[in-house]
This record gives C-alpha cells, structure tokens and sequence, in this order.
C-alpha cells in the first residue's frame, strides 16, 4: 500500500500517512474549493488500510480552521473509523489543538460526541 503524501497548499492541509506504523496525519487549514475532491483520496486509503491491515489505527488532526464542506469531509472519515471500531478494531483520533483556538476546540467536542471510540482534543506542544 503506498503512502499519502500532500503537502500543504493556500487553502489545504498537508496530508501524510504511514501504512507501516498505521497512522494518518491532516495538518494545517482546510477550506478548499472542493473538500470532497482533497478528501476522497484519504478515505480510500483509510477503508483500504483498514482492509487489508490487521493493526491499531491512529488519525492525528492538528486543523486550525475548516470550512463546511471540510466538515462534511472530516465526519465521512471519523464515520468510516467508527464503524471499523465497532467492528472490533482498535482506532483512535487525536485532534490537537492551539489554545487560543476557541472554535477549533469546540469543533472537535462537538465531533467527540458523536463517536465512541477514542477521541482525544489536546493542546499542541
């Protein structure tokens, strides 16, 4: 399975994953034109890892802004790992976070809710 590597754009986030050590990493802004057309590409790689990996899944999310369509984006791949632990795997998400960020943390609690698996919101370093 190859790895995503994208790096981070005006309006998009840089994207990296490690099939190996079966993490993925979205970190930066997301507010572009298309988030489906940015986010497709990472759903596929997570459902195909999840498919063919028998490990622990790790999301990190250092976002300090996201618009809507970003959203909708972001719950289609917190959707995909919430099926797959309840399914029995071990998944996790930490989304980090500045501090002064008000908007970003209560975005995260809001997703936090939704999902039972674990789900971490920590102040970056």
């Amino acid at each position: 399975m190859q790895d995503l590597h994208v790096a981070a754009g005006e309006s998009t986030p840089s994207i990296d994953s490690d099939g190996q050590a079966g993490w993925l990493s979205i970190r930066g802004e997301s507010y572009p034109e298309n988030a489906f057309e940015l986010y497709r590409p990472v759903i596929r790689w997570i459902d195909d890892w999840l498919s063919s990996a028998p490990g622990a899944f790790r999301l990190r999310l250092d976002l300090l802004y996201l618009n809507t369509s970003s959203v909708r984006a972001m719950m289609d791949i917190l959707d995909l790992l919430e099926r797959a632990h309840l399914g029995g795997r071990d998944v996790a998400v930490e989304w980090r976070y500045e501090p002064e960020n008000e908007q970003v943390v209560e975005l995260a609690e809001e997703f936090r809710e939704d999902y039972t698996m674990r789900f971490a919101i920590v102040p970056a370093d």
